[in-house]
């Protein structure tokens, strides 16, 4: 009898033992760090168009220029992509495009031509004949350049994006075109079309900061140009900056 109860109580000492082991909370395993480097871009493009479409305003803009309308920027871009090699959710991204910026004004002109005066003459026609509608056109040639980062780059299309950087442009023209010529009071004298082209006021180089974020092929983008519109000391210094949607695969 004896044997048996030291037997029952070698029993039951093993088993708690065994039971407080299997109670114990083990250790959570240490979670392995990805590794970037060795991640396949067989489905990812090298190189793709960006599209953007937005709205064109101007920063620092006197009280005595009148605007009007929603005016637009479209700009068109061919980018190539440079991953890169150590973590391919940072990339470099290089192109060359255009940019055409629109800017509408209401009951002005704008002498461009410099017949009036040796400036960017800007003059309020409400009292007067003018044209119903009237614009500012400038195009650039614009080579844009961006550091971007992509959450998921074996996947672009179903990713968040985000980039930052610049762009420089070459002005390629200049022109102003106003449509629908009216009196003071508003009433239409003729369907005439006025368009004047001189690059004369207006500095040959733009220099931009750039930024955008996205999902996917869809997102915003906005830049400013850091240094001045038009030349100094012809006229107002107005800084043009661009908010909108590009369309874009990386």
């Amino acid at each position: 009898m004896k044997k048996i109860l030291t037997l029952f109580i070698a029993l039951a000492s093993m088993t708690a033992v065994m039971a407080q082991d299997s109670t114990t909370t083990a250790a959570p395993a240490k979670k392995k760090k990805r590794d970037w480097s060795k991640v396949s871009l067989s489905n990812r493009p090298n190189d793709h168009f960006m599209l953007q479409l937005g709205y064109n305003g101007w920063s620092q803009i006197p009280d005595t220029i009148n605007t009007k309308g929603l005016s637009r920027s479209f700009n068109m871009y061919f980018m190539f992509d440079l991953p890169f090699k150590t973590d391919p959710r940072f990339s470099v991204g290089i192109g060359a495009g255009i940019g055409s910026d629109n800017m509408y004004l209401d009951k002005m002109e704008i002498d461009i031509t410099g017949r009036r005066a040796n400036e960017l003459g800007f003059r309020d026609m409400s009292d007067t004949n003018h044209f119903k509608k009237y614009k500012l056109n400038t195009t650039f040639l614009e080579a844009p350049v961006e550091l971007r980062f992509v959450a998921n780059p074996e996947n672009s299309n179903r990713s968040w994006k985000i980039a930052i950087g610049g762009k420089v442009g070459t002005l390629l023209s200049a022109h102003v075109k106003g449509k629908t010529l009216q009196s003071s009071s508003g009433n239409t004298i003729n369907a005439y079309t006025m368009k004047e082209k001189s690059k004369r006021y207006f500095n040959g180089t733009r220099l931009s900061v750039t930024g955008r974020i996205g999902y996917g092929a869809l997102g915003l983008y906005g830049s400013y140009q850091v240094n001045a519109f038009v030349k100094e000391g012809y006229g107002p210094d107005v800084r043009p900056f661009q908010i909108g949607l590009t369309l874009s695969g990386l």
